[in-house]
């Protein structure tokens, strides 16, 4: 799963990528970035 890495600045290949549900009820994923090691995440869509 690609993400965008706030601290690179780029979109990244995710590592361990895990889908999490928000409070809202939206899915994202939650990643970690490959490079810096921040966390990385990654709203879907409704469904």
């Amino acid at each position: 799963m690609e993400g965008y890495c706030v601290k690179c600045k780029a979109k990244k290949e995710m590592k361990d990528a895990k889908e999490v549900t928000m409070k809202n009820g939206r899915k994202a994923m939650k990643g970690v970035c490959p490079s810096c090691g921040t966390g990385m995440y990654r709203i879907m869509g409704k469904k």
